[in-house]
């Protein structure tokens, strides 16, 4: 893949809007309270593209929605040193952090396909809601924010700046 920094795992990423323009986000099984935006590992001869595309459906189980637009260059992410040790060790190597290719993507039926738990892939997300792009780097855990405020910023043309969050949604139903 062009341009991918040594020594960072090849990931995706993928900012979903609504037709109000706020951003999903959902809140992770394993570390209650931290909101993110869907992201996963890119797969052995997978382009970004795809990988974004599948990654939003294990994650979330949509498969309405079209890209819009990419993040031109590769963001990293390093890793924070409790979190290296865990990741290394379930991946396998030896990774300073994440080396990220993000999507803005919309959404472009209803919020009803939206399913937390949809059997392709072990559920990683308690909850889910939409917030509005200020609010995604503040919900965020303390390594994603800088990605997250990169990621916001070269989307941000393509935001109105009316969005307003909505209640939690459980994966439950």
């Amino acid at each position: 893949m062009d341009g991918l920094p040594a020594g960072y795992r090849p990931n995706v990423g993928v900012c979903l809007i609504n037709s109000d323009n706020q951003i999903f986000v959902a809140s992770r099984l394993n570390v209650p309270g931290a909101w993110q935006m869907p992201q996963g590992g890119i797969e052995d001869n997978e382009e970004p593209r795809s990988a974004a595309i599948r990654e939003l459906r294990e994650e979330t189980g949509i498969i309405s929605a079209e890209i819009i637009a990419e993040v031109p260059n590769w963001l990293t992410c390093d890793f924070p040193p409790a979190v290296k040790a865990k990741v290394n060790r379930l991946w396998g190597g030896e990774w300073h952090g994440q080396a990220q290719k993000w999507f803005l993507m919309r959404l472009t039926k209803d919020e009803s396909e939206i399913n937390l738990a949809n059997g392709e892939a072990d559920p990683e997300f308690a909850e889910w809601k939409w917030t509005s792009p200020e609010e995604v780097a503040e919900q965020a855990v303390d390594y994603k924010r800088p990605t997250y405020e990169e990621v916001v910023r070269t989307f941000r043309p393509y935001f109105n700046e009316n969005g307003i969050a909505s209640k939690c949604k459980s994966s439950k139903g």
